[in-house]
């Protein structure tokens, strides 16, 4: 290894001829290990061909120049890092409790705390100080916590998740604030996977080079474009994955690539950035041992050809990667112990007492030096070595190496560091595209580049989730279907004014409830488009215009074909202006509520926020667009909301459009008198019809629309209003979506539940604290004891043997079959540690799934077997998996998960008392008292840290006592390399106790991998190409390896090294083991096992005939209690439930503030109650994502484990959201009722709640079921406006019960829980009013000659008019009649003759409440599916 520290001016300062010579050799070997060979040391030659693997790299040829010696036409990018006295301080995480909702409302001195309740800080980082020069790599290495992530986020320029940051950071000669402007420059890799699941690895590849595709030519290729592909296919190959380039990325609850797979592609799409500084937080997570070295190698060689200046933390850094390092700095608890040259790490830490045993991991060493378990002290120096970090730093700084770096801390200052800095800025200028629009930001290329990729992205994106659109469009074409028939051929006459009404209404309603999924939808794309961000890959208005215009297509098909089976079918004008006119003003509208609910998703941090707006704003842009409540009888606190309502200027044009020059005869109940002997039209008039001259007995259009103050002339006026809306939602978005931070929660911040704080002891002390006067005093933090514990006694044991043979596993893609394990065989004995290898992508997950009956698709064959028989209905549950993702319920405590799984899983033989006492047993043995108590929280938010959770996966398993064997995969993935050795040395203290283990393992250390007994080694494709003994000190395997010429070099670790070889392609390991006499043996001793196993008797487990360990009565009750806890943990989720009732509650009760007993205000009576039904949109919306959220959990992990049932699943989720309904339906109540003046009397008013709360039911049932089905949260909000749609349609209110067409009049009326719900509140409402009609609501006129008004109306006011109100019967002049004396007279035209109604509807919506709930049971039945076996 080239150390730079040899050479002071090495990096810095090389000129480009001395640059590329020197890396030549680095190049070579690199270019070896493209094609897939092994590397070579440096300086062992290589062919010119090897070097060109590398030099076709385009950015490689810009810098070589035409010659080969020069920078040609590029400039470089060189920038280098420095910082000094560097402290970061966050929110303290003993301040971090997790409010109930009982707790959030008590005032601090209440809750009980001991501890400050305002948030207090911590320091994460304590006075840091590097320098990194441009083509230097910086390794940063602590244990999880110290503070490595934190730190290279700053070094990123990434300060927003901290809350105060202290010191110098220079990049190059410009400081943080300068640097923001080149964001795209300082680059860092976060641990997370970030990518749209459903785009392929080709396809997320292409769009981050696209982006990045410099304006400058490079030299052999005829445009920047093909440069661009270059590079592409260059990166793909080089981490070895451009066979996945049509495999969708996936994530862990869509398939896709592996694991291993995924980093790469995150790898690679930072790489593709062409940044200066770049950051990787543990970028070799879930590589194996052979791609983590390729991928460091990779950045060594990227590091020296373009001067970058690299900065990497790694777990588990074996002792190849650590050499490829200028210089290490070592963290512990935000503390620097050391910073310098690599070479002169080891000595440092060895010359203060520590030692470092031959062949361990150096990295591991100096992370160990502060932990008490871990160091070794040499002899002599048992009482004077530094005991704690603090005590190391001063010795560090003591040191000449301190001073020595000191002098590096002026680089920003040298004329190098200018120098650089300047041709850096240049570069940059050079490289962007000339864009008016992008000169002054920090993206590459310009905006119409970015814009047309951005809207290739979007398309792929919907055709990758093609099923969402087509739920779209088919609840779309249903709904026109349903709506057309609903309003079938309405007439042109008094009647069909309110039915048309209805129809122009339903028409704006259904597709602004079908664009409130943008809400849902804007929360999932969220995250990747803030890393873009971060990448500075694209302006967030490229994103938002390509969504706006991919949308285009859509809505135009959408829009027309609800358009053309509405219009129609309804029966509306039939002129093709008119039409267009209608087909424009939904489309506009469909477009501006688009525009209005993606703003709402881009102004909120949370989806429940954001949801919580959206609920409230459909409830009132539809109450305020004119229909429900006319804009005359508009109260005037809330008229304003007719103004700034988008729909109300669509609904306004629509009806202008419809109703304009028609003339409308008063018809039916409009018309007094009418029937036999009433012909005569001088002697009738309109009654209860807007804008109808007194006497007349017809009404034309233009008058009706002036009586709700809409005018003809204003139509297009209105269109241009709501575009103008759209113009101010779309920059509304934009400006939202481009303030966008990365979540800026703290990981790691553990958080402690209120309810459980009592538990909570004092701050535990640290370990250093405990050890300080007892040197070998051993520390609670890792289970590395060598005297045996009581505990272990308690270990389950295990007589079972496992085996497969011939286990072939095929799945269907679009390519055709695809074999993912070939014939594979191999065994699991009590007792032994088998470790499962090979390279990322070979199958190993794939087979543990397979063998762990976790599969539900593709097709199984062969024989996987327990004792020589076939697999029972209990083993999912008597078999330990602990999946690679760590998937559990957030809202519950370490402690909680622990019982949960040991009431659930162990027998129900054993008493519960004893269950409890065993999690005591595996939180003693994995060392989880400290966090025991505290919440796990989510992956990218407060609770555990990767380690943690990982610890608890292991435990939910163990505590659940497997009888036959344990599945591990990748358990130590993500821990450092004490974490991963005490749980493989806890794995090992397991086996020893007759547990049969079988884990896959990707870069463990020659210590590591000396623990496991057995092997199985699989390369590309699923094939075996070993299984056996690993024998002492791998002694076995070395030899197989080694005969068939693959001998492992001295000091090498042979795990590695043995990955490295089938990874290779020189040699098909596959042939080679088929034709060995180990396969043979190996056969001959798989069928020894298994017959013997069968011949002798069968064991009888406790529980063996069950396929669940508890019966279904106790797995509701312990699965109800847990989502009982989570929802009373979840006060964000209570808290918006609550607000929005009592917004729409106060909303509703005001805006129809004390109606009154007029013929119009029945209308309004009718309206006011009906609102309530729109308060399910909005909750529904909100509640679905968290029910889905839960089912992937149960289905990922839980029900693949047989824990529970999915009965108890849902009995849980239902009864969690029971006792917040009832406090939801007595705020909506109370807020609404009275202020609309509805009739307070007990008799009324308490039937009315009762309602109310049993529609509190309903609609949670109607939201949970959809969601129980649905493949995802914008699916379901898609499906919503459909059901609610059908419903609210046909209850009676939009088209009364006589007009309903034949059709659904007789079934679905019948069916319709809303029709019952509507009934029994309008008959406790309404029955008993008495109508004053107003004087407009008169219908006036003369009755025939010699006649009084009495006499005339005699035969009317028994037939057909028994309703109507005659207040002048002696007058021969001028009758006036109202429409109605009563509310019971108005009722009977809703198909609600009787008072009884009330009562009978009430029931019946009571048994609707069961029915609701029953279609949950169904539907989640419905999808649950049953895992593969083999066959």
């Amino acid at each position: 290894m080239i150390s730079h520290q040899d050479n002071p001016t090495s990096p810095g300062s090389d000129g480009p001829e001395g640059l590329v010579s020197r890396v030549l050799s680095r190049v070579s070997a690199i270019g070896r290990r493209v094609t897939g060979g092994s590397f070579d040391e440096p300086g062992d030659g290589g062919s010119e061909n090897d070097i060109e693997d590398w030099t076709m790299m385009p950015e490689v040829k810009a810098v070589k120049g035409e010659d080969g010696r020069g920078y040609g036409l590029h400039r470089g990018r060189k920038l280098g890092l420095t910082w000094n006295d560097l402290t970061v301080k966050g929110v303290g995480a003993d301040a971090c409790f997790n409010e109930n909702v009982a707790s959030q409302c008590l005032p601090g001195k209440l809750k009980g705390s001991t501890r400050a309740s305002v948030a207090s800080l911590r320091t994460i980082v304590d006075k840091s100080h590097g320098c990194v020069k441009p083509g230097e790599m910086l390794l940063v290495l602590g244990r999880p916590g110290a503070g490595c992530t934190s730190l290279l986020k700053v070094l990123a320029n990434r300060r927003t998740a901290f809350t105060e940051i202290d010191g110098d950071v220079k990049f190059g000669s410009l400081n943080h604030k300068d640097a923001a402007k080149y964001r795209g420059q300082i680059v860092m890799n976060t641990e997370e996977e970030i990518f749209f699941p459903s785009l392929t690895v080709g396809q997320t590849i292409d769009f981050a080079t696209r982006m990045k595709m410099p304006n400058n030519l490079v030299q052999g290729y005829n445009t920047p474009e093909e440069a661009r592909v270059a590079t592409r296919d260059f990166l793909l190959n080089l981490l070895g994955i451009s066979h996945t380039v049509d495999t969708k990325v996936g994530n862990e609850f869509n398939r896709g690539v592996s694991g291993g797979e995924r980093k790469r592609v995150s790898i690679i799409e930072t790489m593709a950035t062409r940044g200066s500084i770049y950051c990787w937080d543990n970028p070799t997570r879930g590589l194996d041992a052979s791609t983590a070295l390729q991928y460091v190698k990779a950045i060594r060689v990227m590091s020296d050809i373009f001067g970058l200046a690299s900065v990497v933390t790694i777990y588990q850094a074996g002792n190849g990667i650590y050499d490829l390092f200028d210089k290490v700095l070592v963290l512990d608890k935000g503390k620097e112990i050391y910073y310098g040259p690599l070479k002169r790490a080891r000595p440092f830490m060895e010359d203060l007492g520590f030692v470092c045993v031959d062949g361990a991991n150096v990295a591991d060493f100096l992370t160990g030096v502060t932990v008490p378990t871990e160091r070794k002290i040499r002899p002599g120096f048992e009482m004077k070595f530094p005991r704690t970090a603090e005590a190391i730093r001063e010795q560090y700084l003591l040191s000449d190496i301190r001073k020595n770096m000191s002098a590096e801390y002026d680089y920003p200052k040298t004329q190098a560091a200018k120098e650089h800095t300047e041709e850096f800025v240049l570069a940059i200028n050079d490289e962007k595209h000339k864009s008016l629009l992008m000169n002054r930001l920090p993206v590459t290329v310009g905006f119409r580049i970015q814009l047309k990729a951005a809207i290739q992205r979007q398309y792929r994106i919907i055709r990758g989730d093609i099923s969402t659109l087509a739920i779209k469009q088919a609840s779309n074409l249903i709904q026109a279907l349903t709506s057309g028939s609903l309003f079938y051929n309405a007439p042109n006459n008094s009647v069909g004014i309110f039915i048309k009404s209805g129809a122009l209404f339903v028409s704006l309603l259904f597709n602004a409830l079908l664009s409130q999924s943008e809400v849902t939808d804007s929360f999932s794309g969220r995250p990747v488009l803030a890393k873009h961000k971060s990448f500075a890959l694209y302006h967030p208005a490229a994103f938002c215009l390509a969504q706006i215009i991919t949308d285009i297509p859509i809505l135009i098909f959408q829009i027309s074909v609800f358009s053309l089976v509405i219009y129609f079918m309804v029966g509306l004008t039939a002129s093709a202006g008119t039409f267009f006119a209608f087909w424009f003003i939904v489309f506009s509208t469909s477009m501006c509520m688009t525009a209005l609910f993606r703003a709402i998703g881009a102004a909120f941090p949370t989806f429940d926020a954001a949801s919580k707006l959206s609920g409230f704003l459909v409830s009132s842009l539809l109450m305020y667009n004119g229909y429900m409540i006319p804009k005359t009888q508009m109260h005037p606190w809330f008229v304003w909301i007719f103004w700034i309502d988008p729909i109300a200027y669509a609904y306004d044009a629509l009806l202008s459009n419809e109703l304009h020059d028609k003339v409308l005869p008063c018809v039916g109940p409009n018309l007094v008198p009418n029937g036999p002997g009433y012909a005569s039209a001088d002697n009738q008039a309109c009654t209860g019809v807007r804008g109808a001259l007194v006497g007349a007995n017809s009404v034309t259009g233009d008058q009706y629309l002036a009586s709700l103050s809409y005018n003809f002339s204003h139509r297009w006026r209105n269109i241009g209003i709501v575009w103008a809306w759209w113009v101010f939602f779309v920059s509304l978005t934009i400006i939202f979506t481009s303030n966008w931070k990365e979540s800026s929660a703290q990981n790691g911040v553990l958080l402690i539940p209120r309810d459980s704080q009592k538990k909570i002891s004092s701050s535990p002390q640290d370990e250093e604290a405990r050890c300080k006067d007892e040197p070998t005093a051993v520390s609670s933090n890792t289970s590395t004891t060598d005297f045996p514990q009581p505990e272990e006694a308690q270990l389950i044991q295990n007589t079972s043997v496992f085996t497969w043979k011939n286990l072939t596993y095929t799945v269907q893609t679009p390519n055709g079959p695809r074999v993912l394990l070939n014939n594979v065989h191999g065994w699991v004995k009590p007792g032994m540690l088998g470790a499962l290898m090979g390279s990322s992508g070979a199958g190993k997950t794939t087979l543990l799934d397979v063998l762990a009956r976790r599969k539900v698709d593709g097709i199984i064959k062969g024989s996987v077997l327990v004792d020589g028989r076939p697999l029972g209905v209990s083993f999912q549950r008597s078999a330990g998996y602990c999946e690679q993702l760590d998937v559990h319920e957030p809202k519950a405590t370490v402690r909680e998960a622990l019982e949960f799984s040991a009431l659930l899983r162990q027998s129900r033989n054993i008493p519960k008392e004893e269950k409890l006492n065993y999690v005591d047993t595996i939180v003693n043995l994995l060392e989880m008292h400290d966090i025991e108590n505290c919440l796990i929280g989510t992956a990218d938010g407060a609770g555990l840290s990767v380690e943690q959770r990982k610890r608890l996966t292991i435990g939910v398993e163990l505590v659940s006592k497997p009888s036959i064997l344990i599945f591990l995969d990748e358990p130590t993935s993500g821990l450092d390399g004490q974490a991963a050795y005490n749980i493989v040395r806890f794995l090992k203290k397991l086996a020893a106790a007759g547990q049969a283990i079988l884990v896959t393992i990707h870069q463990p250390s020659s210590q590591l991998f000396s623990q496991f007994d057995t092997l199985l080694l699989l390369a590309k494709g699923g094939n075996t190409a070993y299984f056996g003994d690993i024998g002492p000190n791998a002694s076995t395997v070395k030899e197989y390896f080694e005969r068939y010429g693959a001998p492992c070099p001295k000091d090498t670790n042979p795990a590695e090294h043995m990955i490295d070889v089938v990874s290779s392609r020189r040699k098909n390991w596959n042939k080679i083991w088929l034709s060995s006499p180990e396969h043979n043996k190996m056969l001959a001793e798989l069928d020894r096992i298994v017959n013997e196993a069968a011949a002798s008797s069968p064991q009888v487990r406790d529980g063996d005939d069950f396929e669940f360990a508890m019966p279904l009565l106790a797995q509701i009750k312990i699965v109800t209690k847990r989502m009982n806890v989570a929802m009373w943990r979840n006060t964000e989720y209570v808290n918006n439930k609550f607000s929005l009732h009592i917004i729409l509650g106060l909303f509703t009760g005001f805006s129809f503030w004390m109606i009154g007993d007029s013929v119009g205000d029945l209308q309004l009576r009718l309206f006011a109650v009906f609102n309530f039904i729109f308060v399910a949109p909005g909750v529904i919306a909100q509640l679905q994502p968290l029910f889905i959220e839960k089912r992937d959990i149960y289905e990922t992990r839980e029900r693949k484990a047989k824990i529970y049932s999915w009965v108890a699943f849902v009995t849980g989720l239902i009864v969690a959201e029971l006792p917040y309904l009832v406090v939801c339906a007595v705020l909506y109540f109370a807020c609404f009722y009275f202020t609309a003046g509805l009739p307070s009397g007990p008799t009324k008013a308490g039937p009315v709640f009762l309602i109310m709360l049993l529609y509190e039911f309903i609609y949670t049932g109607i939201g949970q079921f959809i969601a129980a089905y649905a493949s995802n949260a914008v699916a379901a909000s898609l499906v919503n406006p459909l059901v609610i749609f059908t419903l609210v349609g046909f209850c009676g209110v939009l088209v009364p019960y006589s007009q309903m067409q034949e059709f659904w009049k007789y079934w679905l009326y019948y069916i319709n829980p809303f029709n019952y719900l509507m009934g029994s509140l309008l008959v406790f409402t309404t029955h008993d009013v008495e109508i004053r009609c107003r004087e407009s609501e008169f219908a006036i006129f003369e009755p025939l000659a010699n006649q009084t008004c009495g006499e005339y109306l005699e035969n009317y006011m028994l037939g057909l008019g028994s309703g109507a109100n005659l207040t002048n019967p002696g007058a021969t002049t001028g009758c006036r009649v109202c429409q109605y004396r009563s509310g019971q007279d108005y009722l009977r035209t809703l198909n609600l003759p009787e008072f009884y109604y009330g009562w009978r509807d009430l029931a019946i919506v009571g048994l609707f409440v069961f029915s609701s709930y029953g279609f949950v049971y169904l539907l989640m039945k419905l999808r649950t599916k049953k895992t593969k076996t083999a066959s």
